[in-house]
């Protein structure tokens, strides 16, 4: 069929729908070279005509015609109503499939609305004569075949980070001319939901838009029309002609615009032309958020949380355990489905044999009792299916979310969104059985939250309320008004682990707990909060939760507690990864003791505050789901966030620091302040002459921090006044004193620890301990805190280790061996904690926790040393461990040796003696290898691992193996059994002591 013989024939035709629907498709199929639904699908699987579905509204319903992945079609007679039909086949869509293209027609015109997940619709309207264009044929084939090819290419996110940027400078301008904050955040709510009141048809006649418009050309008379714009959205009425409903819900109370500039309007008409009615709510708070708030707006350019990564704890928490009464739900309704049809296959059987013998009163009652019997059974069978599904959304219906730290309602929204998908999945089974249709009862009601920013607090209302309309016009159902937006308290703006008063503030009871809390590192909570609030929760949650453990497990030790009181059944929180290691992790080993860790992923990448983050995302409470760990079904979940048995013993968590191990691992000294400087102004300083006669060598060193170790010495040195030179004597100093009194001295004197202040001169934590156990040494061994290698060094005992370092206070090679061995390094692994992707290493729960070979602990080994002929370097340790000592310090010194060349090959370098007798050589490179030697480094070492480098830690492994007792391959067991061996160690160890 050409193109002018189908515009004439459907020109001409004058049939009803009923009479010409299928007709005309498939003369649309002849006209471009389709096959109908009967050529290629003869069974009706996936393309036919009058394909049988459920409306999303539970009435019975058929797509005229539909075929699968491609479209959902529905035909309309000529001049009726496309919009009624396109809203009734959108009731289709979720039986159908969801198809990414509806299609209406009323075979004068052709409109494609595109349908895909996450995209801005597009709407494409065809007339007859456009299909003389061979353009406009090309479209309605890729309908057919190709439907990918009209996917938008305008994403709901790109759409929402576009409306949000341009809308929060709207909003950071207001705020920057002088306007109260809050009452900014108000305004700009309401403009912004008019504008989606505009798209969705709820203001009539594009009536906001219109009004900017005028407005642009009559600036002085726009604060009064909106005001008058805003007074009756708040009451219902008319506007000017126009007829507005009643819209309430807080949102229109307080009708005070501000001022806007003829550039302001010339904006929010350019917004205006933005789809409205596909903005992702979830997104934009988030991003509007940071245009409002002050300690927010240099990232509102950047990346938010996507709506994925949150469903990883809505799902596990929320939705799955609901899914699962469902499906319970529904295999008790089968039963009784079944048994009906078993009941009713009786009677048919009765009759089918009475219908066959003599006929008798007796047989007449017999009949008619299994007919009663039946009846009854059916009538008490469809009761309890009513009862069932009625209790089920019943309990949906009083379902609670809390999620207490709720920013721009992110969280809530897609917890909503997935309670009514799940609710509405319930009706339209319910209506299948037989069940009168229901209207959804899930809404805003259903979720809360507590939120202390009052920008974001208020965002969040605006979020769940655009997002239930969202929702319900998107799934067929009529909106409730009188009033539109019902007056929700769902959000609460207070702090939630702390009341002014400094209690301890109460949670709503909910079922359950979700969110995302503010991450601050444990050691800036007093800087960032204050000392009032530091206090306030040193002292409300003391015994509960370490001083020093970041800000956010608070709220998972109030989730905890919400579950222990029975206020709430389940929590999923996202932390810092650092939760699974250090002070953090006594958090989650409470819980972990007191309720059940059952879905988590462990080191996740995350958006946070608009930076990318790592993260761990951990869901515990009361459930029967079977624990899932970074997507994988394991028997159990422990504290440090991995997997393992779900037997005694085999939680590495549960090990605990020993007594052997004590005062031997320190961290490094902490400055706060500028107290290195450059190796060359070090040296200048140090031949100066000083009033009371003696050196500055005694107040400069060298300094040594995880880069030094991991990449190339910098040549810094650093001021070091010790821990206990006063004032007075440090005076005599004069260049260092005089430098630490013009860079340090002003930072210290504002610094909110007393101590900082008064002895502003000397480092904040000087470490004593740990001087007083390098006090005798020559050399002590060095391991970064962070670092992509667990590698371990040697320095010199007159350099300074930086807080980014460990120091342990051993000079022998036998303690470096068993640190630097397999066994150490997937201990610390597993003990230590993480930055991002960066493990961390600890004094505490790394390096005391550790069960060194009997014989050779830092117990043994803090005495007296002695020298081989090797030039390796052994404890004094009993006679009978003497042997491994040797071995293993053998290995470990040939191993340090081989590194040394490779870092260091004395063809490319000259030691140069330093200006300080005793104090390490420096080493300068010869000119023409200075290039080379930069890429001698640690990291870069391990990250070729040589073979000569794999060959001499496997020598060192099988040293300490032998130490342990262990058979000549345990350096090759898998990381499990290894674990598990040196946990036993531990447990073993710690009930002796």
């Amino acid at each position: 069929m050409t193109p002018d013989q189908f515009i004439a024939k459907w020109q001409a035709s004058t049939l009803k729908e009923r009479s010409a629907a299928q007709e005309h498709f498939i003369d649309l199929c002849r006209l471009l070279n389709e096959p109908t639904p009967a050529e290629i699908d003869p069974n009706g699987e996936f393309y036919c005509f009058e394909r049988g579905a459920k409306k999303t509204t539970g009435s019975d319903g058929w797509a005229d015609v539909w075929k699968r992945n491609c479209f959902g079609w529905e035909y309309k007679g000529k001049r009726k109503n496309l919009n009624d039909a396109f809203v009734q086949l959108h009731r289709y869509a979720p039986a159908l499939g969801n198809p990414p293209l509806l299609i209406v027609s009323d075979m004068e015109q052709i409109i494609i609305h595109t349908a895909f997940n996450g995209t801005v619709p597009d709407k494409y309207s065809l007339a007859l004569e456009d299909l003389r264009n061979p353009d406009n044929l090309r479209l309605l084939k890729w309908a057919f075949t190709e439907p990918e090819r009209l996917r938008p290419k305008l994403t709901t996110a790109v759409l929402t980070e576009k409306a949000a940027r341009q809308f929060g400078e709207l909003a950071q301008t207001l705020c920057e001319r002088g306007h109260d904050t809050q009452q900014v955040a108000h305004f700009c709510q309401q403009i912004l939901f008019c504008f989606f009141a505009d798209d969705i048809g709820l203001l009539p006649n594009q009536l906001f838009g219109k009004l900017l418009e005028i407005g642009q050309q009559r600036l002085e008379h726009l604060p009064p029309t909106l005001t008058n714009l805003f007074n009756t959205m708040a009451t219902g009425g008319f506007f000017g002609n126009d007829p507005v409903d009643w819209f309430n819900g807080g949102l229109f109370d307080a009708a005070a615009p501000l001022p806007l500039t003829r550039n302001d309007v010339k904006l929010l008409r350019e917004l205006a032309q933005l789809n409205w009615s596909a903005i992702e709510p979830s997104i934009f708070g988030t991003l509007f958020e940071r245009g409002l708030d002050p300690n927010q707006r240099e990232q509102l350019g950047a990346h938010y949380t996507d709506p994925a990564s949150i469903m990883r704890l809505v799902n596990p928490v929320v939705l799955d355990p609901l899914r699962e009464e469902w499906r319970l739900q529904q295999a008790a309704i089968t039963k009784l489905v079944d048994k009906i049809a078993a009941r009713k296959s009786k009677v048919n059987k009765a009759i089918s044999t009475a219908s066959t013998a003599t006929l008798t009163t007796k047989l007449v009652e017999d009949i008619r009792e299994i007919r009663e019997k039946a009846r009854d059974a059916e009538t008490a069978a469809q009761r309890q299916i009513a009862k069932r599904c009625r209790d089920f959304l019943m309990r949906l219906q009083n379902f609670r979310v809390l999620d207490p730290a709720c920013g721009s309602g992110n969280f809530l929204l897609l917890a909503l969104r997935g309670l009514k998908d799940l609710e509405h999945e319930v009706i339209l089974d319910a209506e299948r059985l037989g069940l009168p249709a229901s209207f959804p009862k899930v809404g805003p009601e259903n979720v809360l939250g507590i939120e202390l920013n009052i920008y974001a607090a208020e965002l969040a209302r605006v979020t769940v309320w655009i997002g239930e309309i969202q929702w319900m016009l998107n799934h067929g159902f009529s909106l409730a008004k009188n009033p539109i937006l019902k007056t929700i308290n769902i959000i609460d703006q207070r702090d939630a682990v702390v009341n002014a008063d400094g209690s301890e503030p109460n949670w709503p009871t909910a079922d359950v707990i979700v969110g995302n809390p503010p991450f601050l590192g444990g050691s800036k909570k007093r800087s960032v909060l204050g000392d009032d609030y530091f206090t306030a929760l040193e002292t409300i949650y003391a015994g509960r939760i370490p001083a020093g453990a970041d800000l956010v497990t608070y709220w998972f030790e109030k989730a905890r507690t919400q579950i222990e009181l029975e206020k709430a059944n389940a929590a999923g929180l996202v932390s810092t990864n650092s939760i699974r290691g250090g002070a953090n992790r006594q958090v989650l080993e409470r819980i972990y003791k007191t309720t059940t860790i059952f879905n988590a992923w462990s080191d996740e990448p995350w958006i946070n505050s608009g930076a990318a983050v790592r993260v761990s995302l951990i869901c515990f409470g009361n459930t029967k789901l079977k624990p899932v760990l970074n997507n994988a079904e394991v028997a159990a979940i422990y504290a440090d966030l991995t997997a393992g048995s779900i037997e005694a013993g085999s939680d590495i968590t549960t090990a605990k620091p020993l007594i052997e191990n004590a005062n031997a691992c320190f961290m490094g000294a902490s400055k706060k302040g500028a107290f290195d400087i450059a190796g060359n102004l070090a040296r200048q300083w140090l031949p100066l002459p000083n009033p009371n006669g003696k050196s500055n060598a005694i107040v400069l060193r060298p300094l040594c921090n995880g880069i030094d170790l991991t990449r190339r010495d910098r040549d810094v040195w650093i001021i070091d006044f010790g821990i206990d030179i006063s004032e007075n004597d440090a005076a005599f100093y004069e260049m260092p004193f005089t430098y630490l009194t013009e860079k340090v001295k002003p930072i210290r004197e504002n610094n909110n620890r007393e101590s900082y202040r008064r002895y502003w001169w000397r480092h904040a934590e000087a470490r004593p301990g740990m001087r007083g156990a390098l006090k005798y040494l020559y050399r002590y061994i060095a391991t970064p805190t962070m670092a992509k290698y667990r590698n371990f060094s040697w320095l010199n005992v007159t350099v300074l280790p930086d807080q980014q370092l460990i120091a342990i206070s051993r000079a022998d090679d036998t303690t470096f061996g068993i640190l630097h061995s397999r066994f150490h390094k997937l201990w610390s692994l597993r003990m230590g904690t993480s930055l991002g992707p960066t493990p961390r290493y600890t004094p505490t729960t790394t390096f005391e926790t550790f069960p060194f070979p009997i014989g050779l602990t830092p117990a043994n080994t803090g005495g007296a040393i002695e020298t081989l002929e090797s030039g390796a370097i052994i404890p004094t340790v009993a006679a009978e461990y003497r042997d491994h000592a040797i071995a293993i310090a053998e290995a470990a010194f040939q191993l340090n040796q081989l590194r040394e060349n490779w870092l260091n090959p004395p063809e490319w370098i000259e030691r140069q003696p330093e200006i300080v007798a005793d104090y390490p050589d420096r080493i300068i490179p010869k000119p023409e290898f200075a290039a080379q030697l930069k890429q001698r480094t640690l990291t870069n070492l391990y990250n070729k691992k040589p073979a000569w480098l794999v060959n001499a830690h496997v020598k060192l492994d099988q040293a300490v193996a032998a130490a342990y007792g262990w058979e000549n391959n345990a350096a090759e067991l898998n990381e499990a059994e290894i674990l598990q061996r040196l946990l036993a160690l531990n447990l073993a160890r710690k009930k002796e002591n």
